[in-house]
């Protein structure tokens, strides 16, 4: 039987081998995001009845503790994030006058005001992460519209202010885009990997703006073994770095840089982001930019148009 080579449900080519500038501000070369991923309060818990203890992105990556068992080795990990090492970043940053975005579980945020207060007070922008931090392609189609509904509520409470940015844990359902523009009140969503530049779908027949994250240069990895040392964090994004600026001369792109505070927020780690971002901060023509400030310049500069869409419809 010969292959079936009818087109996919996917876009394999994208913006292909010209990619439009985009025209970043003040002319740069690379626009960088910091993405603090804010989770903790919200993951599995037997407190919150979900029989089982997260152990994801925390020292033991991977809870030894039998199925059934409450892990509070792994709770404490957790608790370190927003206890600590929250703070440690939020100081970071504000000493070096640099943005951050922030991938809110609605849920973790409404647990702790002094953290919602202190995003709120460094005007740090809000993408939502879910309601919890959970994983949208276990939900069913009505459980996650409630989900996303209940996040967008409690967010909107707790900060004053709808999220415009959606982003799901590593990846959404088959439903998630369907449910996000039925919603209809997002300026973009960042579920995908597949670009370092901004594009549009169409979903249903709405236009939808897709601002791509990354996992390369997230700091998840040290649970992987591939960063072991703030040396290594460092050089990895020095190299992307590097690469992207030298590329920007003709053809800028972006760089989203993951965080999660009970990762990168220990001292040892945190070296390392403090010495990349004193690393940027030596070079001219770098946009450090939130990610709604991103969505909102490639919405005034490529507002969308028939025919810019570059995939297909997905789920229903």
């Amino acid at each position: 039987m010969p292959p079936d080579t009818s087109p996919l449900n996917r876009d394999l080519i994208g913006y292909g081998a010209n990619p439009p500038h985009p025209q970043w501000p003040g002319n740069a070369r690379i626009a960088v995001n910091f993405v603090l991923n804010y989770e903790e309060g919200s993951e599995a818990s037997f407190l919150d009845g979900d029989g089982r203890s997260e152990a994801a992105h925390t020292e033991a990556m991977g809870s030894p503790v039998p199925a059934g068992e409450r892990d509070l080795a792994a709770e404490g990990m957790f608790e370190y994030g927003v206890r600590v090492g929250f703070w440690r970043i939020l100081r970071l940053f504000a000493q070096r006058n640099l943005p951050l975005t922030v991938f809110a579980c609605a849920l973790a945020i409404e647990r702790h005001p002094p953290a919602a207060a202190a995003i709120k007070e460094a005007g740090h922008d809000i993408c939502c992460h879910g309601w919890r931090w959970e994983e949208h392609y276990r939900l069913d189609r009505e459980t996650e519209r409630e989900h996303i509904r209940m996040a967008i509520e409690s967010l909107t409470r707790t900060m004053g202010s709808r999220p415009l940015g959606w982003y799901c844990r590593y990846g959404p359902s088959v439903n998630t885009r369907a449910l996000l523009t039925e919603e209809g009140g997002f300026l973009y969503d960042s579920d995908c990997y597949n670009d370092e530049l901004p594009y549009w779908v169409l979903q249903d027949g709405k236009p939808q703006l897709i601002v791509p994250y990354s996992l390369v240069s997230n700091d998840s990895k040290y649970g992987r073994g591939v960063f072991g040392t703030a040396d290594d964090y460092f050089t990895f994004l020095k190299d992307q770095f590097d690469m992207l600026y030298a590329e920007g001369e003709s053809a800028p792109k972006m760089m989203s840089c993951g965080l999660h505070m009970r990762v990168i927020g220990h001292p040892a780690r945190a070296a390392g982001l403090a010495r990349f971002m004193d690393y940027i901060q030596g070079h001219d023509r770098v946009w450090v930019a939130k990610r709604i400030e991103i969505a909102e310049h490639w919405r005034r500069t490529f507002p969308y148009a028939p025919g810019m869409e570059q995939i297909a419809k997905v789920g229903s």
